[in-house]
């Protein structure tokens, strides 16, 4: 069963293939040579900037390293990077989470 994309989800898909065809374009590249600096299909350069959902992450990060910009995005994504994760980096992260019981369940 395939869900409906969530319109904040499309916006950044929409945001994040102009900013890879600025990259791309900054760089001097063609998508074809982006493609073979990224060891993907052409097909997958213009189906990212186009915004399509669907691209593995394999592929995604593969671009970012073709584009030298994949050091950037990790570290954006590293939980040590923000504030909460400064604030909490002393605690022991749990192996698991459990959703938390709602008041009124049974």
């Amino acid at each position: 069963m395939r869900h409906s994309v969530p319109s904040q989800v499309r916006r950044s898909l929409r945001e994040v293939a102009d900013d890879l065809a600025a990259w791309r374009k900054l760089r001097g590249l063609t998508q074809a040579q982006l493609a073979d600096r990224s060891g993907v299909h052409r097909d997958t350069i213009s189906r990212l900037e186009r915004g399509d959902g669907g691209i593995s992450l394999e592929n995604l990060l593969r671009v970012l390293r073709g584009l030298g910009v994949l050091e950037s995005v990790t570290r954006a994504l590293d939980p040590h990077e923000s504030d909460v994760g400064r604030l909490r980096s002393d605690e022991q992260l749990p192996q698991r989470v459990r959703p938390k019981r709602l008041s009124g369940d049974g």
